[in-house]
Parts: C-alpha cells; structure tokens; sequence
C-alpha cells in the first residue's frame, strides 16, 4: 500500500529501528568509503588523540540511521534531503572475542515534523541515540511522497 499525505499527522511514529555495530562493520565501511582513518579501528591511536575509544565513522552512522525512513517509505530514491548535525561519537566496544556481541547500539527513531503539501513531501526527524545519548541531532530527511 502506498503511503499518501493524507496517511500521515505531524508527531506520528513512522519508524524505529535498532542497528547493532560491532568493528568489523567498521572495518567493512572504511573499505567502502575509503575512510580508513585509525581512530575507526585502532584503540591505541583513538585513545592516543583523546578519544574514549574506536568511534564509529560519522558518515556510517547517519547512512545507518536513514535506514528507518527508507524501510518505512518503502523507495530510497523518495529521500529528497537529509541532513544532520553530529554531536556525540558512537564508540564501537572491541567484541570480537564475543560473536555476535555488538560493540555499540544505535537507536532510532522517526516521527513526522512537517507536511508540505504544496511539494507533496513530509520531513521525518529522526532521534538517534547511543548509549543513552543523542548522538546525532537535528536529523530530518525530507520525502517526497506522491
């Protein structure tokens, strides 16, 4: 069933998500990305320049976490705009001697903030949160629906 303007309310839960992280994704992302900075993957040199430990790259981060609108939306290509503001860094936990045991949990969760009806989209603000802490903030995908 498609999703139409008239479906949807300003402060409606349209999707929630949680995304388990361990390093290994990490490590996969920086091959992706070509991100292959130390501090996504090497204790010592993340602690070294003051980290509390391996973070999780940012980008990865806000790609994971526009996955709750594209689940919801059904249409990736729906997405129009999306932006954030990163406040906090997601640190990644070395289980590796665990499988299976994420490192870091991501929280997520999407709510309409707006209804332009007049360029048939809505904005999804998304709150993302790790460890309790907001850890993007002012997370709002717009999406076009027809």
């Amino acid at each position: 069933m498609a999703i139409t303007l008239t479906d949807l309310e300003v402060g409606q839960e349209v999707g929630r998500s949680t995304i388990e992280v361990t390093r290994l994704d990490l490590v996969k992302y920086a091959g992706a990305s070509g991100d292959f900075n130390p501090i996504h993957w090497n204790e010592s040199f993340a602690r070294g320049v003051d980290l509390p430990g391996v973070i999780a790259h940012g980008m990865f981060t806000m790609g994971s976490a526009v996955q709750a609108v594209t689940d919801w939306i059904g249409d990736p290509t729906a997405v129009v705009d999306y932006q954030t503001r990163f406040t906090r860094p997601v640190v990644v936990e070395d289980t590796t001697a665990q499988p299976g045991v994420p490192g870091a949990t991501v929280e997520v969760t999407g709510v309409v903030g707006a209804i332009d009806t007049d360029n048939s989209t809505a904005r999804i603000d998304l709150t993302v949160s790790a460890g309790g802490q907001k850890v993007l903030v002012k997370a709002q995908a717009v999406v076009r629906i027809w």
